[in-house]
């Protein structure tokens, strides 16, 4: 856990992801990568020099109609004095029952990204915290290259100027085997994913091309990542101002 605690401070102080008095949201699905964010974050924030606050919230689609049981996660936050929000939602019931998605991920994700906002809004927090890792951000790149033809990734840090939210990603110098690690050193309660289409979606198809990358060439991660901080894609410089702004 003190690797990946190293990772993400570095990338904290390298991308201004925190500032003093932040109110931070961290959006807990309940697999591993949220759940190393959320303590990683409570753990940081005791020696790191930066004084803010972190709060989780876990949003529950309710597949099939069923309560996603949280109750793992409500000791280990408490455990760790951090506050943690269960909101329930109809989200699977819309995109499976009543659109009927053929490919409901778009949807699905949109509508939890548009609930967690307001959610961290109505806690009166300025930042949302996601689990994105390293991965995260290649499988990215590709599906966006194959996809639509362009060259772009998510942000280490964006600037939602209609919600005056910042969004901040952590654990993006971090790989996704050592976000495992991580969890597993301290055997995190992992809560499996209800969703229907889980480990079926294009995402899975690309993290497949990645993982055979890697075995190709064990750097391959390590590459794409100077690539894009070299590059300045969209903020991977650090300094990157995500408002636009020449510093």
């Amino acid at each position: 856990m003190k690797r990946l605690e190293g990772l993400m401070r570095r990338a904290i102080q390298e991308y201004d992801m925190i500032r003093p008095g932040d109110r931070v949201c961290v959006g807990v699905s309940g697999g591993k990568d949220s759940l190393a964010l959320t303590i990683g974050l409570a753990r940081l924030r005791e020696y790191i020099g930066i004084p803010f606050e972190v709060i989780a919230v876990s949003l529950d689609p309710q597949f099939g109609g069923r309560p996603t049981d949280y109750s793992r996660l409500e000791e280990l936050f408490s455990s760790y004095n951090v506050p943690f929000h269960v909101v329930r939602s109809n989200i699977g019931h819309v995109v499976f029952d009543v659109r009927k998605e053929p490919n409901p991920c778009a949807l699905c994700a949109k509508m939890r990204r548009g609930l967690l906002h307001t959610t961290a809004q109505e806690l009166g927090c300025n930042r949302v915290a996601l689990g994105h890792h390293l991965d995260d951000a290649v499988e990215t790149f590709y599906m966006n290259l194959w996809g639509e033809g362009r060259l772009g990734c998510f942000s280490p840090v964006s600037w939602l100027s209609r919600r005056e939210l910042y969004l901040i990603r952590p654990m993006i110098l971090a790989t996704e085997n050592q976000v495992q690690t991580a969890a597993a050193s301290l055997s995190l309660p992992i809560v499996k994913s209800p969703c229907p289409v889980d480990g079926r979606t294009k995402r899975q198809d690309t993290k497949d091309f990645v993982t055979d990358m890697c075995a190709r060439d064990p750097a391959f991660r390590q590459k794409m990542l100077g690539a894009l901080r070299g590059a300045d894609l969209d903020g991977w410089g650090p300094g990157s101002d995500p408002m636009g702004r020449s510093k």
